[in-house]
């Protein structure tokens, strides 16, 4: 596991970067908002913040039009677990497109 540090909240940057993750935009939100130092941490809030509108949006148009929401759903959730998983374990893990925007996002 890669040393990312400490993050501003009081708790290792790893730690905070996968609870992120945890409740979606929400949890994102929340550590994107309030962690004042580690640009680790506020990437990986805004690429849970992006993914998961992303996911929520795709899905009602799924719904909508009737293709495969449970394909959306599993794939959806497998996703989040790897991001979990590679924040935790100090990885720089970007999603294609959502990952270089989250990036210019925290680095502002």
């Amino acid at each position: 596991m890669a040393d990312v540090g400490k993050s501003s909240l009081g708790m290792d940057a790893n730690v905070a970067a996968a609870l992120s993750y945890v409740l979606g935009w929400i949890t994102g939100l929340i550590f994107f908002v309030t962690e004042k130092d580690s640009k680790y941490v506020k990437f990986h809030a805004m690429q849970s913040i992006i993914f998961s509108l992303s996911w929520t949006i795709l899905s009602i148009l799924l719904v909508i039009t009737v293709i495969g929401p449970a394909l959306l759903g599993i794939a959806g959730l497998i996703i989040w677990i790897i991001c979990i998983i590679k924040a935790y374990s100090g990885e720089m893990f970007k999603l294609p497109v959502i990952g270089d925007t989250a990036e210019k996002i925290a680095n502002k």
